[in-house]
């Protein structure tokens, strides 16, 4: 089921990265936005980018042998963009700054996802 979600996921991730890409690249600034947002904005589209290929990585490592730990690097990388990239997405859309706080758990997040990985590598490896 982790699989299946791991990979619908990347696939979502994927897909709104290159259309929320584009749009920083050509619509955002002709907005109005400040350069530093613009810069902001696209550091979030580069993460979500960056872990929705990995979570693609890690749903086929998980169909070649299901360890726990990748399991878990699938939820880490799955609530990490949603909280880094969606919370930056947030604050330069629609000035929420109020939800500033989740851009750090999201990087906390990635963080605990690479760990995972880096944790699946003992076991993962010997098999």
């Amino acid at each position: 089921m982790l699989t299946k979600f791991g990979f619908y996921a990347s696939a979502f991730f994927g897909l709104t990265a290159t259309v929320l890409g584009a749009y920083g690249a050509h619509g955002l600034a002709a907005t109005g936005v400040a350069p530093t947002l613009v810069a902001s904005f696209n550091t979030g589209v580069q993460y979500q980018f960056f872990h929705a290929l990995a979570l693609l990585f890690l749903v086929l490592a998980l169909r070649v042998n299901p360890v726990k730990a990748l399991q878990w690097a699938v939820i880490f990388f799955t609530l990490g963009t949603l909280l880094f990239s969606g919370s930056i997405y947030a604050l330069v859309l629609l000035g929420t700054k109020g939800i500033g706080f989740m851009t750090p758990l999201g990087g906390v997040c990635f963080m605990a996802g690479w760990l995972s990985l880096l944790l699946a590598g003992r076991t993962w490896l010997r098999s």
